[in-house]
C-alpha cells in the first residue's frame, strides 16, 4: 500500500541482553562470495518473511540459458553447509543487499526461507546487524521466527519460518467477506506481537502491510510481523530515544519528519494508518507530492469521508484517533490499544456489517491507479529517449549531409 520506501539504514543496535538463537555457523573459509541472479527453480513462488518488490525482465537483452542450467549453477554458488542441510527451491523475494529463497530441510522435508545479506557492503552489514539482534531476541507466535544462521566472510545465512499465506491485503481483496470484527482479529494479533517487541525494548519502525504476512493459506491462519531491517533494539533502562529518520512514507510518524528523538510510539502511529486501511481500503495520508505529503502528516489531518465510512462504527473511528494523535504522549501504547473498547467488544461480538466490496473496490482502484502513474511515468521517460534519439538523427543526417557538400565543392 506505500508509494515504495525511503529507508534510511538505522544505527546498528549494540546492547543484546538475551539471545535466543542456538545455533550460529562462523565462517570457516568457504569461497562463496560470487553472487548475481537466481531464477526460480520450480514451482510458482510463494511470499517469503521478506517481501520485495517484482524483476522486470528486459525484452531487447538476449535470452538466457535454460532455466534449469541457472538453477544448477545458483545453487552452486551456495555454502555448502547450507546445501548440506536445505534443498533450494526457488527466489522468492530481492532486494538492494539480499535475496530470499525458499528451501526445504532434507531431513524434515519443512519448508523454510533462507534470507541471504551480502555484508562485504557496509549497508548490507548494517541492516544484517540489526535484523540480527532482532530476531535472536524474539520468540512469539506473532513474529517471524529466525531458525538458525550460516555466516561466510562476505554473507550470512538466515534461515526463517516461511509465511506462505501472503500479504494482509491481498487476503482481503480474495476472502469474500470482511468485518469489523475480522478487523479487530487481525489488530489484536498484530497488537500482542508490537507489545511484546516494546516490553523488549524493540521498535520494529517500519510497520506496513506488506510486512504483515499470513503463516499460511487457511482460514484459521495467524498474522505475523515480518522485515526487521529497520528494527531498534535498546538496552533495558535506555531512554528508548532514537533518531534516525526511516521508514515508508505513508506510515511515517510526524515526530520522525521533524528530527526529533523518538520512541516507540511510532510503532503505533503506524498501525493506525494500517487500522485506517484495513476499514477503508484507503490511506489517510496520500499525496504523489512527498512534500504536500508530509505536511499532512504533520497536521494530523484526514477525513471519514467516502464509502465505507457511513458503516463503520465511532468506537473503530475513535481507537484510529488515539493512534493517529500527532503528539506521540497523547498515542494510545500497544497495551492501551489492546484494551480500547472497540478491540474488545468487537473481537468478542458477532458479525457485524460486511465492509469487504467497499474495501476491495478502493484497495483495486487504487492499485490500478498507481500501476497508470508507473506506466505513465515509463512512458514518458520513453518519449523523452524518443526525442532524443530523433534529434541525434537528425543531427547526424544534417552533418552527412554538409560533409557531402564540403566534398562535392573540393571535387569540383
Amino acid at each position: 500500500m506505500g508509494c515504495g520506501t525511503s529507508k534510511v539504514l538505522p544505527e546498528p543496535p549494540k546492547d543484546v541482553h538475551l539471545d535466543l538463537v542456538k545455533k550460529v555457523e562462523p565462517y570457516t573459509g568457504y569461497k562463496t562470495d560470487i553472487y548475481k541472479h537466481f531464477i526460480r527453480g520450480d514451482g510458482d513462488a510463494v511470499k517469503s518473511a521478506i517481501p520485495s518488490p517484482p524483476c522486470h525482465t528486459n525484452p531487447y537483452v538476449e535470452q538466457p540459458e535454460p532455466r534449469k542450467n541457472r538453477v544448477a549453477k545458483y545453487r552452486a554458488k551456495f555454502d555448502p553447509r547450507v546445501t548440506a542441510k536445505y534443498d533450494i527451491k526457488a527466489l522468492i523475494g530481492r532486494g538492494s543487499f539480499s535475496r530470499v529463497v525458499r528451501v526445504e530441510h532434507k531431513a524434515t522435508k519443512q519448508p523454510y526461507a533462507i534470507k541471504l545479506i551480502e555484508t562485504k557492503y557496509r549497508e548490507g552489514r548494517e541492516v544484517c546487524e540489526s535484523e540480527l539482534c532482532v530476531l535472536r531476541r524474539v520468540r512469539h507466535t506473532n513474529i517471524i521466527q529466525l531458525i538458525e544462521v550460516f555466516e561466510t566472510q562476505e554473507r550470512i545465512y538466515m534461515v526463517m519460518e516461511l509465511a506462505t499465506g501472503g500479504e494482509l491485503f491481498d487476503r482481503i481483496i480474495t476472502k469474500g467477506s470482511f468485518t469489523e470484527r475480522d478487523a479487530t482479529r487481525v489488530l489484536q494479533m498484530v497488537l500482542d506481537g508490537v507489545k511484546y517487541l516494546h516490553t523488549l525494548g524493540i521498535t520494529h519502525r517500519d510497520l506496513k502491510p506488506e510486512n504483515l504476512l499470513y503463516y499460511h493459506p487457511g482460514m484459521d491462519s495467524k498474522i505475523m510481523i515480518t522485515d526487521f531491517g529497520l528494527a531498534s533494539a535498546r538496552k533495558k533502562g535506555d531512554d528508548c530515544l532514537m533518531k534516525t529518520t526511516c521508514g515508508t512514507p505513508e506510515y511515517i510518524a510526524p515526530e520522525i519528519l521533524v528530527r526529533k528523538p523518538y520512541t516507540n510510539s511510532v510503532d503505533m502511529w503506524a498501525l493506525g494508518v494500517i487500522s485506517y486501511i484495513l476499514l477503508s481500503g484507503t490511506m489517510p495520508f496520500e499525496d504523489d507530492n512527498r512534500t504536500r505529503l508530509y505536511r499532512q502528516i504533520l497536521k494530523g489531518k484526514y477525513s471519514y469521508s467516502g464509502e465505507p465510512w457511513p458503516s463503520v462504527s465511532n468506537l473503530a473511528k475513535d481507537f484510529i484517533d488515539r493512534l493517529l494523535t500527532v503528539d506521540p504522549s497523547d498515542r494510545m501504547t500497544a497495551l492501551q490499544a489492546l484494551k480500547h473498547p472497540w478491540v474488545v467488544s468487537m473481537a468478542a461480538s458477532s458479525s457485524m456489517k460486511n465492509l469487504h466490496r467497499s474495501i476491495s473496490q478502493n484497495l483495486l482502484k487504487r492499485a490500478s491507479s498507481r500501476c497508470q502513474s508507473t506506466k505513465s511515468a515509463q512512458s514518458t521517460r520513453s518519449s523523452r529517449s524518443t526525442k532524443s534519439n530523433k534529434s541525434r538523427r537528425v543531427r547526424e543526417r544534417e552533418l552527412r549531409e554538409l560533409n557531402l557538400r564540403y566534398q562535392q565543392q573540393y571535387n569540383g
